[in-house]
């Protein structure tokens, strides 16, 4: 969703993750496959599902076959 580690921790240190539905706080939270994770990113909240794991950290397009969009909505 953000493209550095510092980025993706800022918005869970400042709220803007949940996982199944509990807003996270530790950027070190384990997530496992089937878990939900809400996203506030900007003015769009998006809802993916984790389907899987990589070994290695790839690009972009690599890591869209490792969630489920499950929903985006608009925020104003």
């Amino acid at each position: 969703m953000v493209k550095a580690r510092t980025s993706a921790a800022e918005l869970v240190e400042t709220g803007h993750v949940r996982i199944n539905g509990v807003r996270e706080k530790s950027p070190g939270h384990a997530v496992k496959i089937g878990d939900v994770l809400t996203i506030a990113l900007d003015r769009t909240v998006r809802v993916l599902k984790v389907a899987a794991f990589n070994e290695r950290r790839g690009d972009a397009a690599s890591a869209r076959v490792l969630y489920e969009e499950l929903g985006e909505a608009k925020h104003n």
